[in-house]
Order: C-alpha cells, then structure tokens, then sequence
C-alpha cells in the first residue's frame, strides 16, 4: 500500500480539500489555516481512514463550510452512518454536510 495523501485543489476561486485515505492528525488544522477550503471530503469509513467520529473531529478542525463524507459503504468493512456523521458534525460545528449518492453531483 502507499502513502496516505489528500490534496488541496483551487478550480474558479473555489478550495476544495480532498484528504485522500488518511486518519485524523493534528495538522489539518494547519492546512485548513494556509489554505482555507471551501468544500472538505472527509474519509468516514473507518477500516482503510478515519472512522465517522474522527472524520467529525476532522470537520471541526477544517472549518469548510461544506463537507462531503466519502470513503464509505461500498464495502462491509467500511460501512459507516452518514446521517450520524451529518448530525455529529452540523451539531458540533459551523458546516452543512451534503451527502451524495453514487453519480450525484453537488455545486457551490
């Protein structure tokens, strides 16, 4: 397997933070700092990433005023809740989270 990456990715004046298939760790705060994003996709599959109540903790430290959960329930070893994580994050912090379906598309 390779190394966890995520990207930060300006297209029009939009940020967008794609955080790839990491784990929660302290310096997304720092990223989220240099590089405000607009839209996060967090990781809240938990087996291969971070879980959906480290991908909250996540949100929190980002700060984008959207975040799309990814990375979860193709499969059961990731299976995760994302209404749960909806609720968790929109209750403990300033973001709206947008859950797609497969081939859905959202616009900010």
């Amino acid at each position: 397997m390779g190394q966890a990456a995520g990207y930060v990715i300006n297209i029009g004046g939009t940020t967008i933070y794609h955080l790839g298939d990491t784990c929660l760790f302290s310096d997304l705060k720092l990223i989220a700092e240099r590089t405000p994003p607009d839209v996060a996709l967090i990781p809240i599959g938990g087996h291969y990433t971070m879980d959906r109540q480290d991908g909250a903790l996540a949100a929190g430290l980002i700060g984008a005023p959207t975040v799309i959960p990814m990375h979860y329930n193709t499969f059961p070893a990731i299976e995760a809740d994302a209404e749960a994580f909806k609720s968790d994050v929109e209750s403990k912090t300033t973001s709206t989270v947008v859950i797609l379906q497969p081939g859905e598309t959202h616009t900010v």
